[in-house]
């Protein structure tokens, strides 16, 4: 049988209203002392600080500061609260740990009060740390506590070993999130399963992504101009048309509503459509080219890129066969994919919005890469997924940590659901504007295998979390097969429509080194 780590170890880990009960009232004839920290990596000046501790009272206490409060960098912690309060619960000397979900531990020591209570040399009177220790030191002193300070003997940074090494602890974080939400990988490959006939219809810009594959030639000798040699051209449906392709390809049936030109690449994507088994529901344009983005590279470097474009508002006529196809399609959920290429804008959007059916679980995805979206102009939607720069230009804020950043967009959006895709970072999963509870957010890593082209791992993410979020109504669920569809699109190159069999692999895979 399997150790389980967590199972064996949570007896240690206890609320603040518990351990009053367990402690009893100061002043006490066993002594308790606390110790207060992060402890994002347990390193060996922490044992030191404990041992100390332990050595000055016959019961230790550690308080971690919950992830919401930590701002030592936008993505910290690594370690997330819970399983570092587990690390610290494997410690013999450990008696208790308690997760502070308060900014500083001032309530929890007026709550608690401990005996003694005790901070590292670095904070000690004569440090320039010592004004934020100064608080402190008055809440254990009005009831007559004591403060002490452990020796300098051996000091190390948490923050400078994890800027050096990030830990790589995805699969043990994810574990503790599926134990919390009481979900198994049976529970993930029975939601993937469920998929199939969920029916989705996408609104929105559709894209055109060219590879133009080059070998280079030379420079000119007159003019700074480089040479290529064509050697090979590829085309993708980009943009909404590969949100509806990774509904597809995990089991939904789709519609996509889009405008289109009345010009080659247009009949592309309506062939694509076709060979997909999307509905196609396409308005044709004359007046319009379809968007077309075409990468000039030679090897893995990007040239250039040559945008064929008209960004214009769409007419008033295509505006409303769109309100009429979103209120009388028979769906399940209807995702606004927004590119800001002439479907979304102010004139637009509330029109759209007003003619999606009460009982539709509502998606919107609105990226900015070179344009002025924004995914606040989708308020009340069921779920919306916008990346960390995204989020940032909504708000504008490029300062605070990812934790702040999705709490005050969840609460401006007005949003059921967040999804914060990071990169190579993972996502953060936002449940509740007031994101100091570990029950309100998630972060979680990528589980990217073998990078080859991160685009459009968002649209797989968004694809199989609205999916997922059909089939279980679970966030984690979610934002689990999400995240692991985003993964497998960022394994292969170009805009390739992710299947339930990749990301049923990729399930197995995990639950493989799980075990191990």
């Amino acid at each position: 049988m399997k150790f389980d780590l967590t199972s064996s170890f949570n007896h240690k880990i206890k609320t603040p209203d518990e351990l009053v009960n367990i402690l009893g009232n100061f002043p006490r004839k066993d002594r308790v002392i606390m110790c207060h920290g992060v402890f994002d990596v347990v390193h060996p000046g922490h044992i030191r600080h404990l041992l100390f501790a332990k050595n000055k009272a016959p019961i230790l206490v550690v308080s971690i500061t919950a992830d919401f409060h930590i701002n030592k960098g936008k993505y910290r912690p690594h370690v997330p609260e819970d399983l570092r309060a587990v690390n610290l619960a494997v410690l013999e000397f450990v008696d208790y740990v308690v997760i502070d979900q308060n900014k500083a531990p001032l309530q929890n020591i007026l709550k608690i009060k401990p005996d003694i209570f005790t901070k590292g040399y670095e904070y000690a009177p004569e440090s320039q740390s010592f004004p934020k220790t100064s608080e402190e030191i008055a809440a254990v002193t009005g009831y007559g506590g004591q403060v002490i300070f452990s020796p300098g003997d051996f000091v190390m940074s948490s923050s400078s070993y994890i800027n050096s090494t990030p830990p790589d602890i995805k699969i043990e974080k994810l574990m503790m999130l599926m134990k919390r939400s009481n979900i198994s990988f049976d529970d993930l490959e029975k939601t993937l399963e469920s998929f199939d006939g969920k029916k989705v219809h996408v609104i929105g810009d559709i894209i055109i992504d060219t590879q133009s594959r080059c070998s280079m030639i030379g420079g000119q000798t007159k003019t700074p101009t480089l040479s290529v040699s064509l050697n090979e051209k590829v085309e993708f449906v980009g943009g909404a048309g590969i949100v509806a392709a990774h509904l597809k390809a995990a089991g939904a049936k789709v519609k996509i509503s889009t405008v289109l030109g009345n010009d080659e690449l247009g009949k592309f994507a309506q062939n694509t459509f076709k060979n997909w088994g999307v509905e196609d529901l396409s308005i044709i344009d004359p007046e319009r080219p379809t968007t077309n983005k075409n990468a000039i590279t030679v090897g893995s470097y990007r040239l250039l890129k040559i945008d064929t474009v008209d960004n214009r508002t769409i007419s008033d006529n295509q505006l409303n066969l769109l309100v009429k196809s979103i209120s009388s399609s028979s769906s399940d959920a209807i995702v606004f994919s927004d590119f800001r290429h002439g479907i979304f804008n102010r004139r637009t959007i509330q029109e759209l919005i007003d003619a999606i059916p009460s009982n539709y679980f509502r998606v919107a995805d609105s990226q900015v890469a070179s344009r002025w979206g924004n995914i606040l102009d989708f308020p009340d939607f069921n779920l919306i997924t916008p990346n960390e720069r995204e989020a940032r230009f909504s708000l504008g804020d490029q300062d605070s940590g990812i934790r702040s950043i999705a709490s005050e967009l969840f609460l401006k959006s007005n949003c059921k659901m967040l999804i914060m895709t990071l990169g190579e970072r993972g996502i953060l999963t936002c449940l509740n504007e007031d994101s100091a509870t570990l029950d309100s957010y998630f972060v979680m890593d990528s589980f990217v295998s073998d990078l080859v082209d991160p685009v459009g791992a968002g649209d797989a993410l968004l694809a199989y979390s609205t999916l997922a979020m059909l089939a279980s109504n679970s966030p984690v669920i979610s934002s689990i097969l999400g995240n692991l569809a985003a993964a497998c699109e960022c394994e292969v190159e170009g805009n390739i429509p992710i299947s339930r069999e990749n990301v049923l692999s990729k399930i197995r895979l995990i639950a493989e080194n799980s075990n191990n």
